[in-house]
Parts: C-alpha cells; sequence; structure tokens
C-alpha cells in the first residue's frame, strides 16, 4: 500500500477510535471489559474467517509458542481500559502511552543488550520529561480547582496514582511483548495476521472470568437512549452505536500496526 495512504487510514483509524471510546467512557467509565471483549471477539472471528480460513490453514508458529503472547495481549489490553476507572481522563491516558519509546529503550538494554547513539537518548529522554510533565500536572486537576482540599479529593488522588502505576506497568509489559514478538520473527519469519489471530482468540475463554461484568454492561447498553443512523435508517441504542464503531476503527491501526516487533529506536 502507498505510505501516504497507509498513513491516512492509520491516523483516521486511532483518532475515530479515540473519539468513540471517549463517548464510551464519557457515558459508562465502567465499560472497559465489554470493550475489550468485543474487540477481542471481532478481530478473532475475522481472523477465523480470512487468516485462517476456518480453521483450514495451519499455524506457522506452534499455538503452545503462542500461549507466552496470549497473556502479555489478554493482560495489557485489559489494563488499558480499566485504568480508565481510575480517575485517568482520556487525554493522559493517551499521552501517557507515548511513554513506550523509554519502556521499550530500559527492556532493550536490560534483555537484548543493545546500546544507542546519545541523540536517541537524549530525545527518548526529553519526550518521556513531557510525558511525566504532563503526568503531574494532571494529577493537580482530578477535582475541579475551585474544590477546597479534602478527604474525598485525597482518596481520589489515591485512585489515580494507583491509575498511574497500572499505566506504567502496561508499558513495560507492551515493551515486553514487543521484544517477544521480535523473537517469534526471527525463529518463524513474520506472520503478523496469523499472530494477530491467535493472540485474539485463545484468551476469549478468559473473559469468562470478566462474564457477570460484560453481562451487566451490555444489559445498561441496551438501555442507553436510542440513535438513528442517517445514512442506514437504523435505530439502535447509542451505546451499542459507539462500542461498533469504537471496534471497527480500532481494527483500522491495528492490522497495520498488528503485532509489530519492539521499538527500534
Amino acid at each position: 500500500m502507498n505510505p501516504i495512504l497507509a498513513t491516512t487510514f492509520l491516523f483516521a483509524g486511532c483518532c475515530s477510535d479515540v473519539v468513540f471510546l471517549e463517548l464510551l467512557i464519557k457515558n459508562d467509565p465502567g465499560s472497559g471489559n465489554i470493550i475489550t471483549f468485543t474487540r477481542f471477539l471481532f478481530i478473532a472471528i475475522e481472523g477465523f474467517i480470512f487468516t485462517v480460513q476456518f480453521g483450514s490453514k495451519k499455524p506457522v508458529v506452534p499455538i503452545r509458542r503462542y500461549v507466552t503472547l496470549v497473556i502479555f495481549v489478554f493482560v495489557t489490553s485489559v489494563l488499558n481500559n480499566l485504568v480508565l476507572n481510575f480517575n485517568i481522563s482520556m487525554p493522559l491516558h493517551m499521552i501517557f502511552r507515548s511513554g513506550s519509546l523509554i519502556t521499550s529503550m530500559v527492556l532493550g538494554i536490560i534483555i537484548l543488550k543493545r546500546r544507542y547513539p546519545i541523540s536517541k537518548y537524549v530525545s527518548v529522554f526529553m519526550i518521556t520529561v513531557g510525558v511525566a510533565t504532563c503526568t503531574f500536572e494532571s494529577g493537580k486537576y482530578i477535582n475541579h480547582p475551585d474544590e477546597p482540599v479534602s478527604k474525598d479529593s485525597f482518596y481520589d488522588l489515591c485512585i489515580w496514582t494507583i491509575g498511574v502505576v497500572l499505566m506504567t506497568l502496561s508499558l513495560f509489559l507492551s515493551a515486553r511483548m514487543g521484544i517477544y514478538q521480535e523473537s517469534l520473527s526471527l525463529e518463524f519469519g513474520k506472520n503478523p495476521k496469523e499472530a494477530l489471530f491467535y493472540s485474539h482468540a485463545l484468551p476469549l475463554p478468559g473473559f469468562l472470568i470478566l462474564g457477570k461484568d460484560i453481562y451487566n454492561r451490555a444489559v445498561m447498553f441496551n438501555r442507553s437512549d436510542p440513535m438513528t443512523l442517517p445514512s442506514l435508517g437504523i435505530t439502535m441504542p447509542n451505546m451499542w452505536i459507539y462500542l461498533i464503531g469504537n471496534v471497527v476503527t480500532k481494527s483500522v491501526p491495528l492490522r497495520r500496526l498488528c503485532c509489530r516487533p519492539s521499538v527500534r529506536l
């Protein structure tokens, strides 16, 4: 695909994904589990049809080698949506994930014994300082600026701090996952679509643990205000429309960046 066209699809998909995600979280901050489950289910169904061709195509990489990748993908995906329950705003959520550069560099140095030019250390350091500054400043506005400091605001700050810790953990897990993906690519060649399918299909039984919450959210979605799609003439609860929009637009950048190797700085 033409690089410009690919970049356009990627940018449009990422922006649309964030818009729909913020609409979902704004109406129901606890909808992270149903969002994650729906994304996994959509990618698994699409991959079952087009990637493994209804199970007729055998995997290049042994299934047992995907187990570790499955754990990484499942945990990081759940964490990324779970943190939105901890007073983490969408802008901070997006900016903080830019910190993946520093985690990739740190794990690259520790695990892969890589060394980088001074210019790259400086660049990553400057980006990390920017992310840290944004994070620190956002912690001042968990409550309304005019509200006095209270026990409730201190509690909110503690919850927000837990959210930041979980996002940091997610970044390190994601960076470690990238290194593992890179090792699979070196051993078995690049099979991004296959890895994308198995890393989302195999974890589906794990959502049974979250089944009660997912069911309760689905009931709440059914009770949301109806919305009509003008071009299609279809009326359905607006939360389901937001969810479908989020899942579809999420698949665009994910297909472009699926199973990317660890960031080479």
